[in-house]
């Protein structure tokens, strides 16, 4: 079978960790990558041996050769890039949260299944290992019932300066890590229905760079009783914080992501955290090796890929993206209006800050 190739959508922070993660795939050719720079692409390009670049998607799109694209854009172009691969019969992957809103969540999905591509959700925290181990304690019975699970996720502040603009992103920390936690919780779980979200956020030291959200707390309640709590945060200093624990009727299990497999580390300088540059490895952070592998990013493209080379089904869909962006609504509803804001929840809303700013009415 000839290898899968796959087209990168972007050039910066998040296409690195793609394309680094993809390089370790077997089976996956990177084989094209689009991004508007033109110097920038052409040294990405160079970088990974990728033999074609372009500033024009569009004109990447137009490679027969391509099979599947992966798209690293803001959160404002997701859509139409997305229905533009659909339109050329390119697989996709859509980094995290789907799209700004439900509208265009729903063209996305339709736009796939019209041109029977799949439209895959790039949620990498259901691949990593220590938390695939996590869920199978559950699933194996070794804690009883679920009854709480809890994910947080905090740093300094995202890399992207779209990610600040909630006009490009959509919110803030909510929308940029909550969407980790949700799909965490809904895996976890075996992807029970949200009945309900409760939400308080607040914009606590970012107020002159953002007018998101930089800490919120969600709370859900699902179908069958278990809560999920969700703690997020853009100002926590010292690199990332990555941890989750899982309550049951018969015992309870807890998940450093990163702390576990780190070495504590002091620098005044700053160092390479990741794939860059970081300013929060200033001062006492914990230096991750394998950070890329211990994410389940490389596990999680292996899964994309052998889904569009064996038309299998994938683990993370565009309908889970979808799910997410409703319960993620809701949150910001729930945070504008002080309600507890019941599901399923449908809003025309552009972007779910503006349900912050001014909460639709449906309070009961």
């Amino acid at each position: 079978m000839t290898n899968t190739r796959i087209g990168l959508v972007g050039s910066q922070f998040i296409s690195t960790i793609h394309a680094e993660a993809l390089r370790r795939v077997p089976g996956a050719e990177l084989f094209a990558v689009a991004s508007p720079t033109g110097s920038h692409v052409r040294a990405f390009a160079e970088k990974y041996q990728i033999p074609h670049h372009f500033t024009d998607y569009r004109k990447m799109l137009e490679m027969d050769e391509l099979e599947m694209v992966v798209l690293g854009l803001p959160n404002d172009l997701h859509c139409q890039a997305t229905l533009d691969a659909a339109a050329a019969g390119k697989h996709v992957v859509c980094e995290k949260p789907l799209c700004r809103n439900l509208r265009e969540a729903d063209r996305m999905i339709e736009a796939c299944r019209r041109a029977n591509v799949k439209l895959m959700y790039a949620e990498e925290l259901c691949f990593a290992p220590k938390y695939v181990r996590l869920k199978k304690l559950l699933d194996d019975g070794a804690l009883g019932a679920p009854t709480l699970v809890k994910q947080s996720e905090k740093h300094n502040g995202p890399h992207a300066a779209h990610f600040w603009d909630v006009d490009r992103s959509g919110g803030g920390v909510a929308m940029d890590m909550g969407c980790h936690a949700i799909e965490f919780f809904r895996w976890m779980l075996g992807k029970p229905r949200i009945q309900s979200v409760v939400a308080q956020m607040a914009v606590q030291v970012h107020g002159k760079k953002t007018r998101g959200d930089d800490n919120a707390i969600l709370i859900l309640q699902f179908e069958g009783g278990c809560v999920g709590l969700a703690e997020e945060s853009w100002t926590k200093l010292g690199g990332m914080d990555d941890r989750a624990e899982v309550h049951g009727s018969s015992g309870v299990a807890y998940a450093d992501l990163l702390h576990g497999n780190a070495i504590e580390t002091f620098s005044a300088t700053g160092f390479d955290y990741a794939v860059e540059k970081a300013a929060g490895t200033v001062g006492w952070s914990f230096t991750v090796y394998e950070e890329i592998w211990n994410y389940g990013f490389p596990q999680e493209f292996a899964h994309f890929v052998d889904c569009v080379r064996n038309d299998k089904q994938p683990l993370e869909r565009g309908e889970d993206g979808r799910a997410v962006l409703e319960a993620i609504f809701a949150a910001y509803q729930s945070a504008g209006s002080g309600c507890k804001v019941r599901l399923p929840f449908e809003s025309n809303a552009d972007k779910p800050w503006d349900l912050w700013q001014s909460p639709q009415p449906v309070c009961p």
